[in-house]
């Protein structure tokens, strides 16, 4: 007898949300961002909005933007580290130690050498906090809270107290930006690979028979990516050097953040991998069940951020051309305040990498509006927790509404 397969037509969405297939919760950050820099631009007599107030922004921002996409995946797997501004000082130090005192003639191509190291130690040390967890069970918090303390004491025993400067003039630039010409590329480079992402995201729901989103309502998304994209590379460009009509452009450490983030994205969303990761941080029981290497995904998670963490010790240190100790004090409460206000849910199992990148924006532009508006620092240290709190209560609300 024979049977006659039948394809069902793909559900249509009944809600705009669902029909245009926007996140209402990063929907709602965007929105607070908007409300945020709007009140800032006028509290200030409009100096928030300015080209060279945003170009500032962006490149403050970044060290914690680019560290909150690991520490993401580390709260979605049901995990914590609390060590990332330690190890930062310590890997700053690292790599300046390697220019200074290992490799310190100029145009000895040190500063490659030392990034090479910094990534790799970052690497390996993050890895070894990954297999305590994993191969011992002792808590992360635990854990990482012993490397908040040894990382710190390590980088004095390199020092002795003392600030390892100057460093390699070219290590140093790149803390610049790329300017005008080379931003408006960038800016194409990048609209021109969202049109592919679209185009292929969109031939593949159709060939296993899911839902499409309407072709004009793609378009207008894509429109509106390509009117962000333009008004930031302008932005970027209207920013000039002093005595000049040259824009900046672009900074590099937001093109390191770009580039870093586009990764990370790809690492969550289309490895097996990050489907590990949501999978156990979701339900650790039934991962071990079918057969997932917890323990390896755990060890190359922390190896990952100790690598992303790396990466901000360079862009800490070529910003300030030197290598002090105290870089990196209290950076691990910002990472994770960014990732929890970005929708990642301390329960595990929740969270986006945009999420993550919304909330070190939004945390760096509530900071830096204080700034402007001559907030002192310890009201502004209250503010944030506030903030910090209210986004777990958030979280927690939102999740129980799910059940």
């Amino acid at each position: 007898m024979a049977v006659t397969d039948q394809v069902q037509a793909p559900v249509k969405p009944r809600r705009l949300t669902d029909i245009l297939d926007i996140d209402v919760r990063l929907l709602s950050m965007v929105g607070a961002l908007l409300v945020t820099w709007i009140f800032f631009h006028i509290v200030s007599g409009g100096l928030f909005l300015s080209p060279r107030n945003l170009w500032n922004l962006s490149v403050q921002t970044s060290v914690v933007a680019l560290i909150s996409t690991g520490m993401v995946l580390i709260i979605v797997s049901r995990n914590i580290d609390l060590s990332v501004g330690s190890l930062l000082a310590f890997l700053g130090i690292l790599g300046g130690f390697m220019q200074t005192e290992v490799l310190p003639l100029e145009g000895a191509n040190s500063w490659w050498i030392s990034i090479i190291v910094m990534v790799a130690a970052g690497a390996v040390l993050g890895g070894i906090q990954g297999g305590i967890i994993a191969a011992l069970s002792v808590p992360a918090f635990v854990v990482t809270l012993g490397g908040l303390m040894f990382f710190r004491g390590a980088g004095w025993l390199f020092t002795k107290g003392r600030t390892i400067t100057p460093l390699d003039s070219t290590y140093s630039e790149i803390s610049g930006s790329i300017g005008e010409t080379w931003s408006w590329i960038v800016g194409a480079v990048c609209f021109l690979i969202l049109v592919l992402l679209t185009l292929w995201k969109r031939s593949s729901r159709a060939g296993l028979g899911f839902y499409v989103k309407p072709l004009p309502a793609e378009i207008g998304i894509l429109a509106v990516w390509a009117a962000l994209i333009a008004a930031f590379v302008m932005t970027m460009n209207s920013y000039t050097f002093p005595k000049s009509d040259d824009g900046r452009g672009i900074p590099i450490p937001v093109l390191i953040l770009i580039v870093i983030a586009a990764v990370m994205m790809y690492i969550a969303n289309m490895t097996r991998f990050g489907r590990y990761i949501y999978g156990y941080g979701g339900n650790p029981e039934s991962a071990k069940l079918a057969g997932i290497n917890v323990k390896r995904v755990i060890i190359i998670s922390f190896a990952l951020i100790g690598a992303l963490t790396a990466v901000g010790a360079m862009i800490t240190t070529t910003r300030l051309n030197a290598a002090p100790l105290s870089i990196g004090e209290l950076l691990e409460l910002q990472v994770i305040a960014a990732a929890v206000i970005g929708g990642t849910s301390l329960s595990g199992g929740v969270g986006t990498i945009v999420g993550g990148l919304l909330g070190a924006l939004l945390m760096g532009s509530l900071q830096n509006g204080m700034v402007l508006v001559g907030v002192e620092s310890s009201p502004q240290q209250m503010i944030m927790a506030g903030v910090l709190i209210f986004a777990v209560w958030f979280d927690v609300f939102y999740q129980r509404k799910r059940r």
